[in-house]
């Protein structure tokens, strides 16, 4: 175990590069996109578009990582099995937030919003480009539910294998597709020096412009 003083030691200092108001484009989505593909090129970072959604039902915050398949100006897609825990919650509350955590460029953005399911022709498209093995493996897995063991998830997969030979068009299942994430406000984090970070959050206004606001880090 870690020592708890070497914990409390640890620490780095931050670049100098920074967050600066008048540089910044009106629509956060386009901040968010540049962001998008820097990460995209950096070596280090594995996924770059990974990202934590968080849910909240009764005061229980739940959080997971999901990938980001689409950016529009209407939001942040990802996709996932209706049946799922996480698809539970959003059907009770769909209020979420995304985190993206690109810690090697000291950078992270949370987007506040609320998520919806796209539209079945949406899903459909999304689902034909998947690898076979992922189709297949969407039909096998009843995501979040309790498993005897790891045998009964290959069984599952061997049934559905088989039953779609190589070459067969995969249908996608109804209990399976994906969620636009409706963004109201977007902030970006950018590490600076001396924990003087900069912390910029664009709020969506009822006309649908953004206003730009700094925050203390």
């Amino acid at each position: 175990m870690v020592n708890r003083d070497d914990i409390a030691a640890m620490r780095r200092q931050y670049g100098e590069h920074g967050l600066i108001e008048s540089e910044l484009p009106a629509n956060p989505i386009e901040l968010f996109n540049t962001w998008l593909k820097e990460a995209a090129a950096n070596e280090v970072i594995v996924e770059a578009n990974a990202m934590v959604l968080s849910t909240e039902v009764d005061d229980q915050p739940t959080s997971r990582t999901v990938l980001l398949k689409d950016l529009t100006d209407q939001g942040f897609t990802f996709f996932s099995n209706y049946e799922s825990r996480k698809a539970k919650q959003i059907l009770e509350n769909n209020n979420v937030s995304l985190l993206f955590p690109w810690y090697p460029m000291e950078r992270q953005v949370i987007v506040i919003g609320s998520a919806t399911k796209t539209s079945k022709a949406e899903s459909d498209s999304y689902f034909a480009s998947r690898p076979r093995g992922s189709q297949i493996g969407a039909w096998a897995s009843a995501q979040s539910e309790e498993l005897s063991s790891r045998d009964e998830l290959e069984k599952r997969y061997a049934e559905f294998e088989n039953k779609w030979p190589v070459g067969s068009v995969i249908p996608r299942p109804d209990f399976w597709g994906g969620y636009v994430v409706y963004p109201t406000s977007i902030e970006f984090w950018q590490g600076r020096y001396s924990r003087l970070h900069d912390r910029i959050r664009y709020v969506r206004e009822k006309n649908n412009n953004w206003q730009i606001k700094r925050l203390n880090p």
